[in-house]
């Protein structure tokens, strides 16, 4: 199964919901998706929708801390929503959900950052 990313742009918060697999074969094309759209628009936080993400290895969670990092270094801040449970297993081992915080629902995610639509 391929990784799929489908972004969209709330204001100042750029929504990334990702689709199948986060591993190793995806990793480089999901990190330069981001990247280009942290860097070339207006985004000052980012709420990763997992729910339908249905694996995650340490690649995926480089890209992931990568992100954050990315995100956080220009003043923002990075959530994520609907994590299922072996992902959410995973991130917590990482320790990415001490850092991260995780709603419910994208809608929580994006009312906590105070941009809902």
């Amino acid at each position: 199964m391929n990784s799929h990313v489908k972004l969209e742009h709330r204001r100042s918060v750029l929504v990334v919901r990702l689709y199948g697999e986060l591993d190793h074969h995806a990793a480089d094309a999901v990190r330069m998706d981001l990247d280009e759209a942290i860097l070339r628009g207006q985004v000052e936080h980012v709420v990763l929708d997992l729910k339908e993400l249905q694996f995650m290895d340490s690649s995926g969670l480089g890209v992931l801390l990568g992100r954050y990092k990315l995100v956080r270094g220009k003043g923002g801040k990075m959530v994520v929503s609907g994590v299922n449970p072996a992902v959410h297993r995973l991130m917590d081992m990482s320790g990415l959900l001490k850092i991260m915080p995780v709603y419910e629902d994208e809608d929580a995610a994006l009312s906590d950052l105070e941009v809902a639509l």
